[in-house]
């Protein structure tokens, strides 16, 4: 990634907003060079508030990656909104992501709304993004409907997945965040737990291979992380929680197939995390609505930081 120019360091927050599915985590995955956030071609997929630091010589940018802002009607999705919308309060500068398309979806117009009530005095950058996915000549007339809707920064058309346009992306945010020292170490890239993680690329399997409201009525819990030194073998065992016994079923899938796929790909992830060998075990749990539960609404508010 290119530094600043300047001499003095440069430190701040950096939320990256927009709908479900635009591709804020695959951004946030590429800056950082390692994968903290999983991803998927479902909406809503980013379920927690997660920072992802980025350290270089004269800068430290602290991203906040949020779930996607969408008009929610469940208790759940409601909290996940309002965490993406707290974190417009707790940035130094935000990126606004769309998708490159012939016009703006009526979530991002949503969005703007809600920019100009709460960013107003804020550094706001818009990025477009999958331009691979869209033809050059609908690509001005998107730029030019962007600087028309709101005051941006700037405007930076990248490709997440490729790279394109995302260091000229960096090297602007970086000048613009204040000046002041780094918050956090410059070899941590996330605030979270290795226990998160794995959780995190456990759901990422599941949201992977099942279909429906299955994905969305799970909860993956890490109830034991023991590390075998002598044999350098890390034992997991993580809970799987599920709303109704026919979800529990398609889980476990017929003779433990579909179990046995989603521990498979989730060990091979884990072992790349925590460049060790994992025995993972998983169990499926049914925890009759979940997700409406107050207390275990409670600990997710305070999981995802509101």
């Amino acid at each position: 990634m290119p530094i600043n120019k300047k001499e003095e360091f440069h430190s701040g927050y950096i939320a990256i907003i927009g709908r479900p599915n635009v591709g804020k985590s695959t951004l946030l995955n590429r800056i950082l060079g390692e994968k903290i956030v999983i991803t998927s071609p479902k909406p809503q997929t980013t379920r927690y508030k997660i920072i992802g630091i980025k350290s270089v010589p004269n800068g430290q940018l602290i991203f906040l990656d949020t779930p996607g802002i969408h008009k929610a009607k469940k208790v759940m999705n409601k909290i996940m909104v309002e965490a993406s919308l707290s974190s417009i309060d707790d940035a130094d500068i935000i990126i606004f992501m769309i998708e490159a398309d012939k016009d703006f979806h009526p979530l991002d117009l949503f969005i703007i709304e809600k920019l100009k009530q709460k960013a107003k005095d804020k550094k706001t950058f818009l990025v477009i993004n999958k331009i691979d996915r869209i033809k050059k000549p609908f690509l001005l007339p998107l730029i030019k409907k962007g600087a028309e809707k709101y005051n941006f920064e700037a405007i930076y058309p990248i490709c997440a997945i490729t790279g394109e346009g995302v260091e000229e992306l960096l090297s602007d945010v970086i000048d613009k965040l204040p000046v002041g020292p780094p918050y956090y170490p410059d070899d941590m890239i996330t605030d979270k737990s290795e226990r998160f993680l794995i959780a995190e690329i456990i759901r990422e399997k599941i949201f992977m291979l099942t279909y429906e409201e299955i994905p969305y009525s799970t909860m993956v819990d890490v109830v034991m992380f023991d590390e075998k030194e002598k044999k350098g073998l890390v034992h997991i065992v993580a809970d799987i929680y599920v709303e109704r016994r026919s979800q529990k079923g398609i889980i476990i899938g017929k003779n433990g197939e579909m179990l046995k796929k989603i521990g498979t790909l989730a060990r091979k992830e884990i072992e790349e995390l925590l460049h060790k060998k994992v025995f993972l075990e998983l169990f499926v749990n049914v925890t009759p609505n979940w997700t409406k539960d107050k207390r275990i609404l409670k600990e997710f508010r305070k999981e995802i930081g509101i």
